[in-house]
């Protein structure tokens, strides 16, 4: 007989039958937003934002280390090269990126139906990106495992309100650094059909994840009509900011450019150490930044999908540690978002960000912040929206489950106001009349089940019952769930011979490197 209580089995039983409805709710592939985005600056201050950024690029420059060809392509474009550093003229970059850069594409998954428009009035929700550890209540906090990448796979699969399988969900540190990609990218393709990021960490890694790419998409790696490669991966490459692009970045961009993948180009910035401590000045420097890598891509391949990126947020003055949640970024956010819009190109922020070691009070706080700036601001790509912990260090299995709760209350907000005539509900009230409750109403019988967001994680019923219930706190919901999540998970179909084809080709390539772990 088990030793686990009645209470304690019938609570788990209950996560099981949760976890399975949310596995086969239906979900749009990606949010059309029906509610205005927010804006915090008139044309004129965003003009001031934009003359600003012009002069950073002309009077300071960008520098691109150790890659010949960026300067190559900007001398011939027209910019002034002094050693490794490039200055612009005014209205350089932007000239470039207008020209050639779409304002929407289409980012394809395995599974049609999953595909996702980045840009526009769209937005989708990814799961967070590069922890090097995970956690959870039951092992801690510990370096994140292929297994840990693997779950974290499957959980962002079966989450309704995630659009997307995401990158480095974390960091497999259990296997080779020069081997890792395969298997992590290999992950993405065999337990989710969802659309995924490609490796950024080596130019031939980034080509790794297209030529496994090509196998898993077949035929439909290409448009039938044109013959040119459609956009089956998005990658993120960063700024060094201030003011640098590294090689290793450069030439994973020039890679996906070639391939016509999508290239998200996003500044680093912890204002403060990396961008002065202003609003206005770290968005200037974001849009300089932003604009030299996005113009870089263009040059190399015009066409290619690219995204605005920024991560901007603030730090302590006094430890010097990053801080989540606050208002500054959240104003540098928006005035991003606005700068995107005018520049005619997706964009890319956002995410459940905390700096809190557990999933308490402080990351749902700081979280909660940050996701609803992302919303309001009109963000396209939503990374880190789900799983962040302890600034970006921790891929926590709770949190994950607390911020994928989240993104369903964000795809339920931007569902906007129904004004149909059921979304009305004269009658209901005609039917109702004076002094009576709407509980027994026709309309109510009728919508009930769908009327109001249903939170997976939030408990709402009586103290007596919630104990009854085991009177646990939020976490350990999260807890519950996560487990039978993983426990009633089933992965998409997918072609044995194509699976054949994607471990023989990691096989043969592994096989091709020294075995020392660099």
């Amino acid at each position: 007989m088990s030793s686990e209580s009645p209470r304690r089995r019938r609570g788990a039983g209950r996560a099981a039958r949760q976890a399975r409805a949310s596995a086969t709710q239906a979900a749009a592939p990606y949010i059309r937003r029906k509610v205005p985005s927010y804006e915090v600056l008139d044309d004129a201050g965003l003009e001031l934002i934009e003359r600003n950024a012009d002069r950073l690029l002309a009077e300071v420059g960008i520098e691109f280390r150790e890659y010949p060809e960026a300067l190559s392509l900007f001398a011939k474009a027209g910019a002034e090269i002094d050693g490794e550093r490039v200055r612009f003229p005014p209205g350089m970059c932007r000239e470039i990126v207008q020209k050639s850069a779409p304002s929407t594409f289409v980012q394809h998954a395995r599974n049609p139906e999953r595909n996702v428009q980045i840009g526009g009035d769209a937005t989708v929700l990814v799961p967070a990106y590069g922890p090097p550890f995970v956690s959870d209540l039951d092992g801690g906090r510990r370096y994140g495992t292929i297994e840990d990448f693997r779950n974290f796979v499957k959980l962002a699969y079966m989450a309704p309100a995630l659009h997307h399988s995401g990158g480095t969900v974390c960091e497999p540190v259990d296997l080779p650094v020069n081997k890792r990609h395969f298997d992590m990218v290999y992950s993405h393709i065999r337990y989710s059909d969802k659309p995924f990021m490609g490796s950024v960490t080596a130019p031939e890694r980034a080509q790794d994840s297209i030529d496994m790419a090509k196998i898993a998409f077949g035929e439909s790696f290409y448009e039938p009509q044109t013959g040119a490669p459609r956009c089956v991966l998005i990658n993120l490459i960063n700024a060094n900011s201030p003011m640098v692009f590294d090689n290793t970045m450069l030439g994973a961009a020039k890679v996906y450019a070639e391939n016509g993948q999508a290239t998200v180009v996003s500044p680093f910035i912890l204002a403060g150490a990396m961008s002065p401590v202003t609003v206005a000045g770290t968005a200037a420097q974001i849009l300089a930044e932003a604009l030299a890598g996005m113009a870089f891509v263009q040059l190399v391949n015009p066409g290619a999908p690219t995204v605005f990126g920024t991560f901007a947020s603030s730090m302590s003055m006094q430890s010097g540690a990053p801080t989540f949640g606050s208002p500054e970024p959240s104003l540098v956010m928006y005035v991003a978002a606005q700068l995107a819009r005018r520049l005619g190109v997706p964009f890319r922020s956002g995410g459940g960000l905390c700096a809190s070691k557990l999933p308490d009070a402080q990351a749902a706080y700081e979280a909660a912040n940050t996701l609803q700036t992302a919303m309001l601001a009109g963000v396209n790509f939503m990374l880190h929206t789900a799983g962040w912990l302890e600034g970006g260090l921790v891929m926590s299995y709770e949190k994950f489950m607390m911020d994928a709760d989240q993104a369903g209350m964000i795809q339920k907000f931007h569902g906007g106001v129904d004004l149909s005539e059921n979304g009305q509900a004269i009658d209901a009230i005609v039917e109702t009349g004076p002094g009576n409750h709407f509980l027994g109403s026709t309309h109510t019988q009728q919508n009930f089940q769908s009327a109001f967001y249903n939170s997976s994680i939030a408990d709402n019923n009586s103290f007596e019952q919630w104990q009854a219930d085991g009177g646990l706190d939020a976490a350990q919901r999260a807890n519950r769930r996560w487990k039978a999540a993983l426990e009633s998970y089933e992965a998409p179909p997918i072609d044995p011979a194509v699976d054949e084809e994607l471990l023989a080709y990691m096989g043969e390539r592994k096989a091709s490197f020294p075995d020392a772990n660099y």
